[in-house]
């Protein structure tokens, strides 16, 4: 498992974090306890397993939705 932490762009009200937590728990290979949307800070913490899900793949699952990635930080768990 990797941890990685998403910065967004300014996150403007509560239903896009929602709609962010679901896109990113849909995802095959993320670990859906450890998911946190922080409205605040725009920010997505989340692990995940590096052989099933890349960081592209969450970043992309997110831009998708229309919410800018403005970098992603990735570290071992």
């Amino acid at each position: 498992m990797q941890k990685a932490t998403i910065q967004l762009e300014t996150l403007s009200c509560p239903s896009c974090m929602q709609k962010i937590e679901n896109a990113v728990k849909g995802l095959n290979g993320v670990n859906h306890d450890s998911l946190k949307v922080l409205f605040n800070a725009s920010k997505v913490k989340v692990d995940f397993d590096s052989e099933t899900i890349t960081i592209k793949d969450i970043e992309k699952a997110i831009e998708d939705l229309g919410y800018p990635v403005v970098k992603s930080k990735v570290k071992p768990a």
